[in-house]
């Protein structure tokens, strides 16, 4: 059981700094409002990115292989 854990969270850990080195950041969508006026309201919404450093990517990505070695590993016995 722990193996898979490990295994889920090392897959997750390399999608998450593959997207984040493919689009410079991790993308997000934000909804802000532009005009609030008694009961009306307009929203506008806008991509931005959340900037991640690729050192911090290629970390994760490394992280992410080891958390996925050894949690392909069988247990003896």
């Amino acid at each position: 059981m722990r193996s898979n854990v490990l295994l889920f969270i090392g897959l997750l850990l390399i999608g998450a700094a593959a997207v984040s080195l493919s689009y410079g950041g991790i993308p997000y969508k934000s909804e802000d409002v532009v005009i609030d006026v008694g009961p009306l309201s307009a929203t506008a919404q806008s991509n931005r990115t959340w900037p991640v450093p690729a050192v911090v990517s290629g970390l994760a990505i490394a992280a992410g292989i080891v958390l996925v070695v050894f949690g392909s590993r069988r247990q003896p016995g």
